[in-house]
Formats: C-alpha cells, structure tokens, sequence
C-alpha cells in the first residue's frame, strides 16, 4: 500500500476512478448512476460566451480607466479613482470565473450570471433610451437572451453539481 497513490483507497485496493483523488466526489454522470446530462447542452456554451466578453469588456474599460488615470486626467479623488479600477478588475476576474464554472457544470454561477444580467439590463434601458440605440441594444438583447437560457431545463440539469458534491437534482 502506498499512502502517497491516489489510485488506492487507504485499505490499498485500487480505486474505480484512478483520477479521482481521496475525498474528491466524480463528476455528473461518471459513476454512471443518475445524474445530469454528460453532454454539455449549447446553451450552457452560449451563456458562458455571453458572460466571458461581459468581463472581457470590464478588462477593456478597466484598462481604458488605468491609462487615463496613469496619464493624468483629473479626477475628484485618485484614491476613488483607483478603487474603481480595483472594483473593474476584481468584477472582470469574477465574471471570467462564473463563466469557466458554468462551463464545469456547477450550480453557483447560474445565480452570478442572473444578476450580472440584471445589472446590465438597468444600465441597457435607460442606455438605449438615452440616445445611444446600438450600445443599448448590444447590452439588452445578450442579456435578454441569457436570462432567457438560464432558466431552461437542460441548462438546469446541467448546471446542478455543488462544489465536491455528486448533483443534486
């Protein structure tokens, strides 16, 4: 027996999944028993997409703000000013994060996708209202689309296991 081989249990018989570490529950469907669909649905990919260039966008306007902040342009506080570009890159990583784990099949970044939705649907409406039709259209009609995808039955499957936990649904 060999304490240090993930491949034996700690009576030293063999383990059924050899990639499984101690501890560490399988994936949705890998054990064969019930449990969500192994096959990633499309609407999984397409809300991951749609979240992955809302934070791509937050790292472009964070790096918009960094350079016009590094080059001088006044600012009412530059403490305020640099906690906003704290909060642009802190709010980019995170939604990057909810969409690689919505791709991984967990359950908590279904929540983080919805309200990162609504939060762009209040900036879109009065966006397009104000003047600006084509940047409100291109905030509303993804977002619009994901809450759509996200309350789908297939996407519900799909995104159901708990962080080292076997599905709950």
């Amino acid at each position: 027996m060999n304490p240090e081989d993930p491949s034996e249990d700690p009576r030293g018989n063999p383990r059924e999944n050899s990639s499984q570490r101690p501890g560490q529950h399988p994936l949705p469907g890998a054990d064969g028993g019930p449990a969500g669909p192994a096959v990633r649905p499309r609407a999984v990919v397409v809300i991951a997409v749609v979240v992955a260039l809302e934070a791509a966008a937050l790292l472009l306007a964070a790096a918009w703000y960094g350079t016009q902040l590094l080059s001088g342009a006044p600012v009412a506080s530059f403490w305020g000013a640099v906690f906003t570009l704290g909060l642009l890159l802190a709010f980019s990583a995170w939604l990057f994060a909810v969409a690689r784990f919505l791709l991984r099949g967990f359950r908590w970044p279904r929540a983080g996708a919805l309200v990162t939705q609504l939060f762009v649907l209040t900036i879109g409406f009065p966006t397009l209202t104000g003047g600006y039709p084509l940047a409100g259209l291109a905030m509303l009609v993804p977002a619009v689309l994901t809450i759509v995808l996200l309350f789908d039955k297939r996407v519900i499957a799909f995104a159901s296991r708990a962080a080292g936990a076997p599905p709950a649904l």
